[in-house]
């Protein structure tokens, strides 16, 4: 999960200063130590190997090297408990005091912290089913910076609600960076860089008559959704180039190892979209069911914090719309190779400058009935002008930020 790999990077950050902080103040060192951290990929009785953000690193290990267990729960480091060589593991993420040599390569490691993957993969579940009970996403509808409010369009199955979203006393703000759908590289961010048509996924409380909602963290982030017919397909580059409905000029769509790609089951679309127009066309919405407008299609809309990782921006799909990130789940998954040209796809991306290339977030194949019920809509409401009016469920979530 993209989210949790990015709080135990955080983490390790935390900790490398701590231990820089700590390591400068040993007078007998006159060289003064540095820390290196990352996954371990090998380990033995003479060295560990980790993989750094520069790439591979190979540390030798001495009788005289400590070795601390840091929790994943409460990661500090003063808090560390004394571990042993045999308690490192393939997959657990280290923090290692070490000095460089005058020949650039790392002299045997002074300390080595630990956090285990079994510990992380702990306090992931436990985040993941944060998020999913605690936590919302929606579309932004509208902000009053001065009172501190967000106003969200929460959309299900069919229908939307509209709820009120108030920032608790220490909240903290995430946005998501132009052209990326990492949220290991979200930024700290503020209320007043959320905008109108920006999708957004907030933890908290909610209110007990499910329009209003106090967050403790909200993370947001420009995002489109785009429509087309395929023109050809790439399976060596998994590139899929499409002739965009709303501007009719050919899109590249990129699919990155973090993309969701997954096909509505031929039936259940036809009557997903029959029941979205009340089976005769007639814009249906279920008693009860506010009225909101959906994005168009080619303006903001939403995407998958996450993450990661699989699907988008995460791994499972924590906080509101979860019923239909559910039930996306539980579609065929399918690559490039099993498109052909003349599919209709959608697909969900943040907004970038590139106009004419997206990198795929969701990518949704057999979403024809859809497509067949906007263009009916448009219709009826006067002509070809209009942009589609394109409501897929699940295309407008997004995963684990």
């Amino acid at each position: 999960m993209i989210r949790n790999r990015t709080i135990t990077s955080l983490i390790f950050l935390l900790l490398g200063g701590f231990l820089s902080f700590a390591s400068a103040q040993t007078p007998e060192n006159p060289v003064k130590p540095v820390i290196v951290f990352g996954d371990v990929t090998s380990v033995d009785t003479s060295k560990i190997v980790i993989t750094t953000k520069d790439g591979p690193m190979e540390i030798a290990l001495a009788p005289k090297t400590v070795y601390k267990r840091v929790s994943a729960e409460k990661p500090d480091p003063s808090a560390a408990t004394a571990a042993a060589l045999e308690d490192i593991n393939v997959g657990d993420k280290v923090s290692i005091s070490v000095i460089i040599g005058p020949d650039k390569k790392p002299q045997p490691a002074r300390t080595v912290y630990l956090m285990t993957k079994a510990d992380i993969a702990q306090r992931q579940t436990k985040e993941t089913q944060e998020w999913r009970t605690r936590g919302i996403a929606g579309r932004v509808t509208a902000i009053d910076a001065l009172a501190g409010k967000i106003t969200v369009e929460q959309r299900g199955m069919v229908g939307s609600t509209t709820i009120t979203v108030t920032p608790k006393e220490n909240i903290k703000y995430l946005r998501y960076a132009p052209n990326s759908i990492q949220f290991s590289e979200a930024k700290p961010s503020a209320i007043a860089e959320i905008k109108p048509g920006d999708m957004m996924r907030a933890l908290g409380d909610r209110g007990a008559d499910g329009t209003t909602f106090a967050a403790e963290e909200i993370v947001s982030g420009a995002f489109q959704t785009r429509a087309g017919k395929v023109k050809s397909i790439d399976p060596a580059k998994n590139e899929i180039v499409v002739t965009d409905l709303a501007s009719n000029k050919d899109l590249t769509i990129a699919i990155a190892p973090t993309s969701v790609m997954k096909k509505f089951p031929e039936e259940q679309a036809q009557r997903m979209a029959q029941f979205q127009m009340g089976g005769q066309g007639g814009g249906f919405r279920p008693a009860g069911a506010p009225a909101g407008n959906p994005p168009a299609a080619g303006q903001t809309n939403a995407a998958n914090p996450a993450g990661a990782g699989r699907g988008g921006f995460g791994g499972a799909r924590p906080g509101g719309g979860g019923g239909i990130d559910d039930m996306l789940d539980r579609f065929p998954n399918i690559t490039p190779a099993d498109l052909k040209v003349g599919d209709v796809v959608a697909v969900s991306s943040t907004r970038g400058s590139d106009l004419d290339r997206i990198t795929a977030i969701k990518l949704l194949a057999g979403v024809e009935p859809f497509l067949r019920a906007a263009q009916m809509s448009s219709a009826r409401q006067g002509g070809t002008g209009r942009q589609l009016d394109l409501n897929i469920p699940g295309l407008d979530g997004f995963g684990t930020p």
